[in-house]
């Protein structure tokens, strides 16, 4: 009797699904660790820009599929094609795009990361508002071990979440760090047991979830603006967005909730 066909594996792509108010962004290559392909770098733009446009859509989760790794990185099988010459400036704009999609987002983004969290996965983490990582999380950007020049657009958003000589230790040493350090140095915000990690991420979400849509779009492009043009950040579009909030029927939804002693519901408006 011939032994019976192997499951057929998943081919890399990245999903997003949405759940009432979270959109959950999915990157899946699990025979490689969800390491990423050039084809499932260019779907990022367009999954952001979905949830984005969808109206119920409060926040995006970005994660691994399964348990097994959050993402190791780029994948290196394509790297003798896709990141020599004029392939890889190609490449090059296919990380580009991901990441300014996911760091322009205007409504608040969560990286979930289990196991592994390196390269491209980790740039793909910083890219995120918040990083909530179970204790089996461990993070790296391997690129000096391959004779890979880091882009230094990929550098901001590290130098935005970390000093300095952290990054240059990352970048310099390309040793892998465990979760706990990550959370000592503030690369993570939460570290939590593996069985814990999708609960405590989904009680995360349903709390921001729960909260003014325009508010939360006024408190990120704050933030943003200040960290990276701490001297030029346009202070009059924040003034508007917050001037928008005290013009929206969700402001005056929420201080009848609170005269009422009840939650508020907000439709964003």
């Amino acid at each position: 009797m011939s032994p019976p066909p192997e499951p057929a594996r998943p081919s890399p792509r990245v999903d997003c699904a949405v759940d009432g108010a979270v959109a959950t962004l999915s990157l899946v290559n699990p025979a490689r660790l969800n390491a990423m392909t050039a084809a499932m770098w260019a779907a990022i733009p367009a999954h952001v820009r979905s949830a984005e446009a969808d109206p119920a859509v409060r926040l995006l989760v970005v994660r691994g599929e399964g348990r097994r790794a959050f993402s190791a990185g780029a994948d290196i099988s394509e790297f003798e094609k896709s990141r020599t010459g004029d392939a890889a400036r190609h490449y090059n704009d296919l990380n580009h795009a991901a990441f300014a999609a996911l760091k322009g987002a205007s409504k608040p983004t969560l990286a979930m990361i289990h196991g592994p969290c390196l390269g491209g996965g980790l740039a793909i983490a910083a890219c995120c508002d918040l990083r909530i990582a179970d204790d089996t999380a461990a993070f790296a950007i391997p690129a000096a071990r391959l004779g890979i020049g880091y882009d230094p657009r990929w550098v901001r958003p590290l130098l935005e979440i970390l000093p300095p000589p952290r990054v240059k230790d990352i970048l310099f040493t390309a040793r892998r760090i465990p979760a706990a350090e990550a959370l000592a140095m503030g690369l993570v915000d939460r570290v939590v047991a593996t069985a814990s990690l999708e609960a405590t991420v989904a009680e995360i979400a349903r709390s921001i979830a729960a909260n003014a849509p325009l508010t939360l779009r006024a408190a990120k492009a704050a933030v943003d603006a200040l960290t990276r043009h701490p001297e030029s950040a346009d202070l009059a579009r924040l003034d508007r967005l917050v001037s928008d909030c005290f013009a929206s029927a969700d402001y005056a939804e929420g201080c009848r909730a609170f005269l009422e002693k009840r939650q508020p519901q907000f439709e964003g408006r």
